[in-house]
C-alpha cells in the first residue's frame, strides 16, 4: 500500500528527500521545481542527500511575476486574470518546468508566506502547489499556520510529501505490468 501524504509529513526533510531520491533511481525519473515563496527551500532539500544530481539537474525560483512568464513560459494573461497564488499558475509553472528542464516530474509552489501581502481572499499561509509533467498536473491548495519560516518550511515538506507520493503511485503502477 502506497504510503499516505499525511504519514509522509512526519517524516524529517532529510528522509523525504532521500525516499523521493531513491524512488527516482527506481524510476529513471528526473524532478525539477519551480518555487516562489519557498525560494529554492524544496531544491535545497532535494539537493541536500548526495547523488541527487542523478535525479535533479535543474530548478527554478522565479518569485516575481515576470520570471514565472520569461523562464517558465507562465501566461502573462493567467497572471493578470487569477493572480500568481491560484491553482493555474501553479499547474502553468510545473508544466513549463517540465517542458524547460526535460524532466519527467516537477512541483511548483507560489504562495503567501508573509507576514505581509495577504489579502482577505488569499490570507497569509494560502500556498498552491501542484505537481504533475508537462502534460498533466494536480494542484491543492493550503493554509498553512504561523509565521514567514514556518509557512515555508510546511510547504517545503508538503512538496516533498507530494511527490514520495507521485513517485510512489508511479513505482506500483511499473510493477503491475
Amino acid at each position: 500500500m502506497a504510503p499516505s501524504v499525511s504519514s509522509l509529513k512526519n517524516l524529517d526533510l532529510s528522509l523525504l528527500a532521500q525516499r523521493m531520491g531513491r524512488l527516482c533511481q527506481q524510476l529513471g525519473v528526473e524532478v525539477t521545481t519551480a518555487e516562489s515563496c519557498t525560494g529554492g527551500g524544496i531544491a535545497s532539500a532535494i539537493t541536500s542527500v548526495a547523488g541527487s544530481s542523478a535525479y535533479f539537474t535543474v530548478g527554478y525560483v522565479t518569485y516575481s511575476n515576470a520570471a514565472k512568464s520569461r523562464l517558465l513560459k507562465v501566461p502573462a494573461a493567467t497572471l493578470e486574470s487569477v493572480g500568481a497564488v491560484s491553482e493555474q499558475v501553479v499547474k502553468a509553472m510545473a508544466a513549463g518546468a517540465c517542458r524547460e528542464s526535460g524532466a519527467g516530474l516537477a512541483v511548483a509552489v507560489s504562495g503567501v508566506a508573509g507576514p505581509d501581502g495577504g489579502s482577505e481572499e488569499k490570507p497569509v499561509g494560502t500556498v498552491w502547489l501542484a505537481w504533475g509533467d508537462a502534460e498533466h498536473q494536480q494542484a491543492e491548495c493550503f493554509h498553512f499556520p504561523g509565521d514567514r519560516q514556518a509557512v515555508r518550511e510546511q510547504a517545503v515538506r508538503e512538496a516533498l510529501a507530494g511527490l514520495v507520493a507521485r513517485l510512489t503511485e508511479q513505482a506500483k503502477g511499473s510493477k503491475k505490468k
